[in-house]
């Protein structure tokens, strides 16, 4: 699963090339959360691409165009215009940045800017065009560039007009330094890691990380299953989880997963006791008990205390530990001792650690562990893509070495 990591590290990086007096074009991904009343909660994906735009400002690239969608509007919706996070990407750029509604609108203020001056594109998704990779959006992209920047890493694993289309118009196609340095972490920890390598994984779906845990096989020592995922694992040998949310549809590959890890001499540890409750929202009942003993009409939502322990002895073990998904339903407070006893426990070892985005990143960070990982994605489907073996396609269109 490696020759597709080693394959995107050979893609070429903004420092390969001369960006001076070049009209830039950079996919970002400013997707960030906001609250009801349009305040950033986490601008950690803004900041991450601040450097790549600052290399271009610094070697005196012509213009600055930056490029990216915030959410999944239907059609153009205010409430996903990029208007609102332009007063950050100005203060964490020191500098004044433009603002154009539409395409259209951009080539009269890309001609009153200064040398160097950045200009924000409207949520690129309001173009019907962006999600279908239409060729005449890539082309109108394309136009406007003489080099062509991806720092989006969130948004590589998709074949959207400005992560993959726009790259055969413009006469430069290279990699940001946030692309770069994603990669180049992951390869760290696959491609010739410190052993013991560990995958801890979790959320709530087996099926979306099957191919995940058939592929990484060969390149891990040992697997840690929590989450809902751990539910369909226990059900698959046997266990009655009541009224835990499984998958029982796939109990068959789970077992096949188990088998196939036993004979390559990958060690999986599954919940030998967990929390449950009868209601999730509203919870009157709340048990710790062995997974094989979960009570009548009860629903598992975290990992028990002695599966913590087990957990925390095989993390303290490892050099090398890989993290995508959380243990429980972190969100609730209640429910979110298994996932943040595990962050406190690895930001307290020495092992290189590797945070898979999404909801990972966001336990890690309320957990206020963040700063102790070695290295946190800022992509979450992109990132699982990547440990699944896949070369992702937004490096497919890219310069190579």
């Amino acid at each position: 699963m490696t020759e597709g990591i080693v394959l995107m590290q050979q893609t070429k990086s903004i420092k390969d090339i001369d960006v001076s007096n070049q009209r830039v074009l950079i996919r970002v991904d400013f997707n960030v959360p906001l609250d009801n009343e349009f305040n950033i909660n986490d601008d950690s994906r803004i900041r991450e691409t601040i450097p790549t735009i600052n290399y271009c400002i610094d070697h005196n690239a012509k213009s600055i165009i930056l490029v990216s969608h915030l959410g999944r509007p239907q059609g153009k919706d205010s409430t996903y215009s990029l208007k609102h996070i332009l007063r950050r990407v100005e203060r964490l750029l020191g500098r004044n940045v433009a603002f154009a509604e539409s395409l259209e609108a951009l080539p009269s203020i890309l001609a009153l800017l200064p040398q160097g001056g950045v200009v924000l594109l409207e949520n690129i998704r309001f173009y019907e065009g962006e999600e279908n990779n239409d060729t005449t959006l890539s082309q109108n992209l394309g136009k406007l560039c003489d080099v062509y920047v991806n720092d989006a890493f969130g948004a590589s694993h998709r074949k959207h007009a400005s992560t993959y289309g726009v790259a055969q118009y413009a006469t430069h196609k290279v990699a940001g330094l946030l692309l770069k340095r994603e990669i180049d972490c992951f390869s760290k920890a696959l491609t010739n890691p410190l052993k013991p390598v560990l995958l801890i994984v979790g959320g709530s779906k087996v099926s979306s990380k099957l191919t995940l845990l058939s592929t990484i096989l060969d390149s891990v020592d040992k697997i840690l299953i929590g989450g809902a995922m751990s539910n369909t694992f226990l059900h698959a040998i046997g266990y009655n989880m009541q009224s835990s949310l499984i998958e029982p549809h796939l109990a068959e590959d789970a077992v096949k997963i188990l088998r196939t890890a036993k004979a390559k001499g990958v060690k999986i540890y599954l919940p030998v006791d967990v929390v449950s409750t009868n209601n999730l929202k509203n919870p009157t009942e709340i048990k710790i008990t062995p997974a094989q003993d979960i009570p009548d009409g009860m629903m598992v939502v975290d990992l028990g205390p002695a599966t913590v322990k087990l957990f925390s002895q095989v993390i303290r073990a490892c050099e090398t530990i890989i993290w995508n998904g959380p243990m429980g339903v972190y969100e609730i407070d209640k429910f979110s001792r298994g996932t943040f006893s595990l962050a406190h426990v690895l930001a307290d070892t020495y092992a290189y650690s590797v945070i898979g985005g999404g909801d990972t990143a966001d336990a890690i960070d309320r957990a206020g562990e963040k700063d102790n990982m070695s290295f946190t994605s800022t992509g979450g489907g992109a990132s699982l893509e990547l440990l699944e073996g896949k070369v992702l396609p937004a490096f497919e269109v890219l310069e190579r070495k």
